[in-house]
């Protein structure tokens, strides 16, 4: 953006010092005339001519007959000193602008490690270059992230395109081989990658916020995933139970049920190969509302748990059935509670499983 040239700020700053410093200084003269000097005559007033300018050096010389020559030379040096004394105190002050208009040329070219980390005593310089060190330093962060969940994402939608590549290589060297099974391997092929499609547009959506929030129920949503899943959870021999009361928030009806089928559909795989179970918790605490989804299962280390939320992460790597999923589920949990202004947590039960809490803001 091009903008016409103008005064710099410390310019401006010298000239208001040296500005006010001339009020000042008119205003004080004015006081010594009105309260010392306005009995005496005019006439004895002295005019400014050279050689009253000299005799105001001299300390015999008082009065009214000098008054005129010193003040405009007490004028004069309040000019000086003002510009001059204003120009060296505005280049200290504004030393830390220079500094953090400095890293901000350097960011926009693209290096976001970069910090100020100016010291000194808090003020509001400091306080400005903090808050940009603490933007840089998520800047950062969620390039880094981008960077490797696009790595990732790239090479999971690169797997089934080999695959279907590969199928359609064997059966054009193959002219005798079954159309039937291929045409059925690349259906599952396709439906993979649509589905791992679908996911990421589904993160990016959350990420960017673009939704808009009304008030839903929490409850009527964990029953309304729980009896879509139900089919799925008996196929896999695991019970689901839903309880809690009505439990009033605010987000999108929709992201918040993917959320909650996310996490209950992971209950489902991750858990005991029979009588497994699988409990929806709802409540309303002080200040916030929370869904909780436990799970039996195998057990769980703190520290692969603390990856679950991580793109493309699957656990234990157990599942690799037609429901495993494409490493998402959670991280999709995770981007929609923070786009709910919500808090995602994760801990192995001690027996085996999984707790899996959101914590959502109470609407207003």
């Amino acid at each position: 953006m091009t903008r016409p040239p103008g005064l710099s700020v410390r310019l401006k700053l010298t000239l208001s010092y040296a500005g006010f410093l001339m009020i000042a200084g008119v205003l004080l003269l004015a006081a010594v005339w009105m309260f010392l000097l306005r009995d005496r005559p005019t006439g004895d007033v002295g005019v400014l001519s050279f050689s009253n300018f000299l005799r105001a050096f001299n300390p015999r010389n008082f009065g009214p007959a000098v008054f005129g020559p010193a003040a405009v030379m007490v004028l004069v040096f309040l000019l000086v000193f003002g510009l001059v004394g204003g120009w060296i105190l505005a280049g200290r002050m504004l030393k830390p602008l220079t500094r953090i208009t400095d890293a901000t040329r350097v960011a926009a070219h693209g290096s976001l490690s970069h910090r100020i980390r100016l010291r000194g005593r808090e003020d509001e310089f400091r306080e400005l270059a903090d808050a940009f060190d603490a933007m840089l330093e998520r800047l950062e962060a969620h390039v880094v992230e981008q960077q490797r969940f696009a790595a990732n994402a790239s090479h999971e939608l690169r797997t089934p395109l080999a695959i279907s590549q590969a199928l359609l290589d064997v059966a054009r060297q193959d002219p005798d081989s079954d159309p039937g099974e291929l045409v059925e391997r690349l259906h599952t092929v396709n439906a993979r990658a649509i589905e791992l499609t679908e996911a990421l547009l589904l993160l990016s959506r959350t990420d960017q916020r673009s939704f808009r929030r009304e008030p839903v129920d929490l409850s009527l949503i964990a029953e309304e995933a729980t009896e879509t899943l139900l089919p799925f959870a008996e196929e896999h021999g695991v019970t689901l139970e839903t309880v809690g009361d009505v439990t009033p928030a605010d987000g999108s009806p929709a992201l918040l049920l993917q959320l909650t089928t996310n996490l209950v559909h992971n209950a489902i795989v991750h858990n005991l190969p029979e009588h497994g179970s699988v409990r929806i918790e709802t409540a309303v605490r002080a200040g916030f509302v929370m869904l909780t989804v436990e799970n039996t299962g195998e057990k769980l280390s703190p520290q692969l748990v603390w990856t679950l939320t991580e793109p493309f992460q699957r656990g234990t790597e157990r599942v690799r059935g037609a429901h495993a999923g494409v490493g998402l589920g959670l991280a999709i949990v995770r981007s929609i509670t923070r786009a709910h202004d919500g808090i995602l947590s994760l801990a192995p039960l001690p027996g085996g499983g999984l707790r899996v809490t959101v914590q959502l803001p109470s609407p207003r």
